[in-house]
């Protein structure tokens, strides 16, 4: 705790008196975000550090594995975060982070690691598709860390299908007003992969935005 309190200290003392000018402006206006940004809780995993965004750029959902409860399935924090961001907030960007080495899909593939964690099984059985998929398709991948990969991955796409079941994120995207990015941010090298619709597979962020570039369109975010 002491090293909490005295990075509070070290925060008010030189960053917040060098951007004095910024939290003012902050307080003085509405937030006006640019994206919704969903990913894990796993501390190792800074997402304003990962996007080079400042306060009030980026709004943030985290919790464990990245994953957003069909609409109605269950009536917690993730529905109304999503809800107010869009509706209220209006962001016209989403993008649902997995990362490497996740412990929540961990889990996933072996129930026995949450044997004694009631309120973790219960929560995963919202990542139940993303099971499935790698059980009945994956048969041929039997190395664990490949397995894992995969699951990190197949759970991006699962949770953004569930994304599309809630209705203020369903109406933007009818109207064009939303755009919806899954991506895997491997943090012992720093890279960040999206999802690419055309080839239905994961490439790297940097290789999908020269690829756009040469198409002549503009990189997403």
């Amino acid at each position: 705790m002491q090293s909490l309190v005295a990075g509070i200290h070290q925060f008010q003392r030189s960053v917040f008196s060098e951007h004095r000018r910024l939290f003012e402006q902050l307080a003085e206006g509405q937030q006006k975000p640019q994206a919704l940004f969903i990913t894990c809780s796993d501390s190792r995993i800074n997402p304003n550090l990962l996007t080079q965004t400042d306060p009030g750029e980026i709004f943030i959902l985290r919790n464990a594995g990245n994953i957003i409860p069909p609409y109605g399935a269950i009536s917690g924090g993730e529905a109304g975060t999503i809800e107010y961001a869009v509706s209220v907030l209006g962001v016209r960007e989403i993008v649902v982070c997995g990362h490497s080495h996740c412990g929540a899909m961990a889990g996933l593939l072996n129930p026995a690691a949450i044997e004694n964690l009631p309120a973790v099984r219960s929560w995963l059985s919202f990542a139940e598709t993303t099971r499935r998929i790698i059980a009945e398709n994956y048969t041929h991948m039997t190395d664990p860390q490949a397995r894992l990969t995969a699951t990190i991955e197949e759970n991006v796409l699962v949770q953004l299908e569930h994304l599309r079941t809630h209705p203020s994120v369903a109406a933007a995207l009818s109207r064009g007003a939303l755009t919806l990015h899954g991506w895997v941010y491997k943090f012992e090298t720093g890279q960040v992969f999206a999802y690419d619709v055309e080839s239905g597979q994961f490439v790297s962020l940097a290789e999908q935005a020269e690829g756009k570039r040469g198409r002549g369109e503009l990189p997403s975010i």
